[in-house]
């Protein structure tokens, strides 16, 4: 506890200082980004819990997305450390894709005409009501 005395305490909240941090537009992008990027461990958690099993919710990527963007950002503008750069250079690849491929499976999935239910891709009949399903049905969609 030695420690806490020895600290400036009026030096940690002034002079453009907020928790000893030297706040600026790009130091804002930057924690903007981790914030975005650490919340999406929240967002994948509740939707674990929630459904009982794992998941990787849609929101999930897009958080993943802008996060991995405003560090990038911030890397090529502000901090310009190769290192830094080259670690978010190529993390919206697989973003992307995941978004895609995400977009993809949700509209192959048919809606049962009778009971609302969403039946997998190619499904003859609804699992829940026992409807047949419309051949041309994920077509049109």
């Amino acid at each position: 506890m030695e420690w806490l005395t020895n600290i400036n305490w009026q030096d940690g909240f002034g002079n453009g200082r907020f928790f000893w941090i030297e706040w600026h537009f790009w130091k804002v992008v930057g924690w903007l980004g981790n914030a975005v990027f650490f919340s999406r461990f929240f967002v994948q958690w509740y939707a674990t819990e929630r459904l009982k099993r794992v998941v990787v919710p849609t929101a999930f990527w897009w958080l993943s997305l802008l996060g991995s963007l405003l560090l990038l950002s911030y890397a090529l503008c502000y901090q310009r450390d190769s290192v830094f750069i080259f670690a978010y250079a190529f993390t919206w690849i697989p973003y992307i894709r995941n978004l895609i491929i995400h977009r993809r499976h949700k509209e192959a999935h048919l809606d049962c005409p009778r009971c609302g239910e969403i039946c997998p891709p190619h499904s003859n009949f609804c699992f829940a009501c026992g409807t047949r399903l419309a051949v041309g049905e994920a077509a049109s969609k």
